[in-house]
């Protein structure tokens, strides 16, 4: 039988391959995350029908090559073109994610772990971040809460991410405070009842929101007192629960919230210069009988008030939180409104308190040979003898609102078919041409 007649069909059989891999890139041609695979041939094995001689010095003879007749062309590799990225997709889903570098996520199904490309994720019922197609597992890092400090941090436990667990965030009672402004000497107001007022916001540890007013009074009220002495007394003139009515309070508990109120400032520059801390603590835990939801002092800042001459105009005003208007503030109970990931895959939920909490970190997984990856079928991987052990970590680059589409370029796709189609006429010619020439050698007896 002619060897030839087995060449072409070894030749069709590959280039059906080839064909089959062309025809599967093209099919995925829109598929998020998915890689393009390419073929590569070799010849199959050889026939000797001589074997090489050497030269012989004393023949005089030269040395032959040897005669070798091949059997056809088979399969060499099959690989997936993983280094290269494929084009970005804008969604503005925030559960959307590309990655940036040649990582990739880590998804779970039972006990059985895969990597993946594509970034379609959702969340499901229960809270858990997944991927939107099948609902598989995304992985990455827990958070745990410390008890003493409250403090949100990463547990380096890599885990399912139930990123919509605390769908609340807990109130907080305000602890710092400021006053701050001008305070002028010639105010008429220092001369009221009730002296300079001066308001602000505070929470109590349920989150409701009350409002305190301070009383900014002369030390000396006398007819002949010395308007620039700079000596004022400051004291809780009246607190007004979250419907605006005063809270029932008596003098004597009015006058238990400020322990020591007196204030002087320097005559020459009108800095506060008593207390030397420039702080007055408000003693909220001491009306707990009257509300038990106060259960932390107030230390308000009064540094920066001044006391000079400003034609008769104060301008002071208070508010809730230190220097820097945030720092003990406290907050009601906000729910989530939104959540965001972050270039390194850090999950934040931000909520109506205008609070924000981590809630995990998607974590990312390298390989030494990506290209060694086995595909599973559903844009997912797995790890292979070839592949190596990933390396997880989270350092992971990624842009939200976005999904990386397929990295398979038609155009050299459909110049892969065409040859695909001419290398699969070629070898079908060959069979032809080999059955002719059968013919013709049975055709010799006739």
């Amino acid at each position: 039988m002619m060897r030839s007649l087995f060449s072409g069909v070894a030749g069709l059989k590959t280039h059906q391959t080839r064909m089959d891999v062309i025809g599967n890139n093209i099919a995925n041609v829109n598929t998020v995350g998915y890689k393009s695979a390419q073929v590569t041939f070799r010849d199959l094995m050889y026939q000797n029908t001589s074997n090489a001689t050497g030269p012989n010095d004393a023949t005089g003879k030269a040395g032959v090559n040897a005669k070798q007749i091949g059997l056809g062309v088979t399969t060499a590799a099959i690989y997936s073109n993983i280094a290269s990225a494929g084009a970005a997709e804008t969604t503005g889903n925030p559960f959307d994610i590309r990655l940036n570098d040649s990582s990739f996520f880590l998804v779970n199904q039972g006990n059985q772990r895969y990597y993946t490309r594509s970034g379609a994720f959702t969340v499901d019922t229960s809270g858990t971040l997944c991927m939107s197609s099948n609902g598989f597992k995304v992985q990455g890092y827990q958070t745990e809460t410390d008890a003493t400090t409250g403090e949100v941090r990463l547990t380096g436990t890599v885990g399912d991410l139930k990123i919509m667990s605390d769908l609340t965030s807990p109130a907080k009672a305000t602890t710092n405070g400021y006053i701050t402004g001008i305070l002028d000497s010639y105010d008429d107001a220092l001369s009221s009842d009730n002296g300079k007022i001066v308001t602000a916001q505070i929470y109590d540890n349920e989150g409701f929101r009350y409002t305190i007013s301070f009383s900014l009074k002369p030390t000396d009220t006398s007819d002949t007192r010395d308007p620039r002495d700079g000596k004022y007394t400051l004291s809780v003139n009246k607190l007004l629960d979250p419907d605006g009515n005063e809270v029932a309070l008596t003098d004597a508990q009015k006058s238990g919230l400020i322990s020591d109120g007196a204030l002087e400032f320097d005559t020459t520059d009108g800095s506060l210069s008593t207390p030397t801390s420039g702080e007055v603590t408000v003693s909220m835990t001491s009306i707990s009988g009257v509300n038990a939801a106060f259960t932390d002092d107030i230390v308000f800042d009064l540094s920066t008030l001044m006391n000079v001459d400003n034609k008769g105009t104060s301008t002071c005003s208070g508010g809730n939180g230190g220097t820097d208007n945030t720092t003990g503030s406290g907050w009601p109970v906000g729910t989530m409104s939104s959540v965001s990931v972050g270039t390194d895959g850090k999950i934040t939920g931000s909520y109506t308190n205008g609070q924000t909490k981590l809630l995990g970190q998607i974590v990312t997984a390298t390989f030494s040979n990506a290209s060694g990856l086995e595909k599973a079928g559903e844009n997912l991987y797995l790890e292979s003898l070839n592949s190596g052990q990933p390396s997880v970590s989270g350092n992971g680059d990624m842009a939200t609102g976005e999904l990386e589409m397929s990295n398979v370029d038609l155009s050299s796709e459909f110049t892969s078919m065409i040859t695909t189609q001419r290398g699969f006429q070629a070898n079908s010619r060959i069979i032809t041409v080999s059955d002719t020439l059968l013919e013709e050698l049975i055709n010799l007896k006739r």
